[in-house]
């Protein structure tokens, strides 16, 4: 995360747990609806996305966070389904 550009410190934060890290409520907001599309995806509601309109994303915004949340938990699967970069 460092390598992004974070901070040292709020790279701690996240990795111990993000729901405790100090971040901005439009940061928290997509990362608690990425984390339930990821978690959760049959749970997703309007209100998941009306939630992060009030944080301030508007339509592409939402729609760039969900397509990039939906990437990786898809490209992580299959990698998981390959044993790609497992031990044989």
């Amino acid at each position: 995360m460092r390598r992004a550009g974070l901070d040292a410190e709020l790279a701690a934060q996240l990795e111990r747990d993000y729901t405790k890290a100090d971040l901005a409520p439009a940061d928290r907001a997509m990362l608690d609806f990425a984390v339930k599309l990821t978690r959760t995806p049959y749970k997703h509601t309007r209100e998941d996305v009306e939630k992060l309109r009030a944080a301030g994303f508007d339509d592409t915004g939402v729609l760039q966070i969900t397509v990039i949340a939906a990437f990786f938990n898809y490209i992580n699967r299959v990698a998981d389904a390959l044993g790609v970069g497992k031990p044989e």
